[in-house]
């Protein structure tokens, strides 16, 4: 695809105004020297709009632009329940999560895990989230985003990427590895407009094209009539069947989304992941950040339109008039090497296609914005859990606020060149996005499992929470992994992975609830959370957001059942 001189031009606007902004809120004020909070929390001083709209950004990356569309291509609107439900977690993290947290004065969620278990437990943890972050998350938006551009700007061949994940990886560091995450949050201001921006334009775009008669309203009730299927958000078994022949209900289970294994995976996520809470814990105040929490929430319920919309519409614009991709013609880019349908490259393929000179700048402005703020906010949270729970309390206890910032720096800019490394290794990972879910899906149980037993559950124990978090392991892999020729004995079960979570998740908890019991004989632990109605008291803003979001999704649900 060739760039027009107003693509490029609105490219490097972009990347400038970007690194403008980072370098000019990164500098040092006079006679004042970065410190920890400076660096890690952004001087507490975050305002409601600048959280939400940061929670947003560092969200959404190449992960939903490229994985969630190509879901979208592959099973329909029922992907969107990890953006609808994720409304009402956000609500639940600023409730109940929030209050506890910000009132403990922690840096890093590890921190938390410290305070309310062990500085053992803290450690584990701490280590399982660095390698989460560089081997999984980082390599993952790098991979993602880089195999994109490859396909948007170059041939598709893979001649570009790794090119492009030098480039992304490098202007992230520009400007986050200096400034902390005070860089990261203002620029995910501008980052966010731009990626929603985008994407919106994008979706305008592609439902003006499906549509017979050119209209955009037209172009929705278009693929609503073509491919109803596609807009069920509770699928039954068997009810779709993607371009690869995998039954779409053993990634999206039925009730699963609305009672089951989605609140591990939605809960997990948004309340105890670093590069997500981290935005909250630099508010100016409770109030502050819980408002924050609401804006997020608003618009998580705008983004199927961004990123999972386009997925159905290129589906449609390469099926047959009765929505049949099988006896269609399908565009050469779709089809692997080894004759598999590249889901993810639906949206990659819609950019390339339809989206006029000049405005694939703005374009490829979004798609670079979500990538780059994601990989900043994790990059930064790496560097927090790192320097906080790691080097200052086992490698320089006295560490002066300048040698702790100078680690936080060395650290973000190793884990970005190990993660540059071993991103082009990653290949065809078919639904980028239900892979990821599905194996952090096998970690994420017991640490769920942990955290809340730590929030609400008094006799929780040290011992406990550590027996819990490892014996999930096994547990998940039980449920995921059977020996060759095994899945079908006694000693095994075939479970969707949502399902595989859920139990996972409560088995967890009953460990610990049941060491706990026999090793405090009952009693309450004193380091367990003191729980009053006055801790959880919400303001009115809070309140009246909360209510419109849940009966807005409540109405999306009804629709979309």
């Amino acid at each position: 695809m060739s760039l027009s001189f107003w693509d490029i031009a609105i490219f490097i606007a972009y990347c400038g105004l970007i690194l403008g902004i980072g370098l000019y809120v990164s500098r040092d004020k006079k006679g004042h020297q970065k410190n920890a909070e400076d660096y890690f929390l952004a001087s507490k001083s975050l305002p409601w709009w600048a959280i939400g709209a940061s929670l947003i950004a560092a969200n959404i990356s190449a992960e939903q632009f490229i994985g969630m569309s190509g879901s979208g291509f592959a099973i329909g609107l029922a992907i969107a329940s990890y953006e609808w439900m994720a409304a009402i977690t956000l609500l639940i993290v600023g409730k109940f999560f929030l209050p506890i947290f910000i009132n403990k004065g922690i840096y890093t969620i590890p921190g938390f895990i410290e305070k309310r278990f062990s500085t053992n437990l803290k450690t584990i943890l701490a280590i399982f989230w660095l390698a989460l972050f560089v081997f999984v998350n980082l390599t993952s938006v790098l991979y993602l985003g880089s195999r994109a551009l490859d396909t948007i700007v170059g041939n598709g061949d893979g001649s570009m990427l790794v090119y492009s994940i030098i480039g992304l990886g490098l202007f992230a560091a520009a400007y986050s590895l200096y400034g902390g995450l005070s860089a990261v949050a203002w620029t995910d201001v501008i980052q966010v407009v731009l990626l929603i921006g985008g994407g919106l334009m994008t979706t305008y775009l592609a439902l003006e094209q499906v549509s017979p008669t050119g209209g955009v309203i037209d172009g929705f009730v278009h693929i609503m009539n073509v491919v109803p299927e596609k807009f069920s958000m509770i699928l039954s078994k068997g009810e779709i069947i993607d371009p690869n022949g995998k039954d779409a209900w053993w990634d999206l289970p039925g009730l699963a989304v609305l009672i089951g294994g989605m609140w591990v995976a939605n809960v997990y996520y948004w309340g105890f992941n670093q590069y997500i809470i981290q935005r909250t814990l630099a508010a100016k105040s409770l109030p502050e950040a819980q408002k924050g929490i609401v804006f997020a929430a608003f618009l998580k319920m705008l983004l199927p339109l961004i990123v999972v919309i386009p997925g159905i519409i290129a589906f449609v614009l390469n099926a047959d008039a009765n929505g049949d991709l099988t006896s269609a013609t399908l565009d050469p880019s779709f089809v692997t090497a080894s004759g598999n349908i590249a889901n993810d490259n639906a949206w990659p393929w819609l950019i390339r296609s339809f989206i006029p000179a000049g405005l694939k700048g703005l374009v490829l402005a979004a798609l670079a914005a979500a990538i780059v703020s994601s990989l900043a906010s994790m990059l930064n949270s790496t560097a927090t859990i790192f320097t906080m729970d790691i080097y200052r309390p086992y490698i320089n206890k006295n560490a002066t606020d300048k040698q702790t910032v100078r680690t936080g720096r060395l650290t973000a800019a190793v884990a970005l060149i190990v993660a540059m490394f071993i991103a082009p290794m990653l290949g065809n990972l078919g639904q980028a996005f239900q892979f990821i879910q599905e194996y952090t899906g096998v970690v994420s149980p017991g640490i769920l499992a942990v955290f809340l037993a730590g929030l609400f559950y008094k006799r929780a124990t040290n011992s406990a929470a550590i027996w819990g978090v490892v014996a999930s392991i096994p547990i998940a892999l039980y449920f995921k992994v059977a020996p060759n020729g095994w899945s079908d004995s006694a000693l095994f079960v075939t479970l969707p992975f949502l399902h595989q979570m859920m139990f996972t998740a409560v088995l967890s908890f009953l460990i610990i609830v049941v060491i706990s019991y026999l090793e405090g004989k009952g009693k309450v632990n004193e380091k367990g959370i003191n729980l009053t109605a006055e801790l959880f008291k919400t303001s009115p803003a809070f309140n009246i957001g909360a209510t419109i979001v849940m009966i807005v999704c409540a109405i999306l649900y009804a629709v979309f059942w």
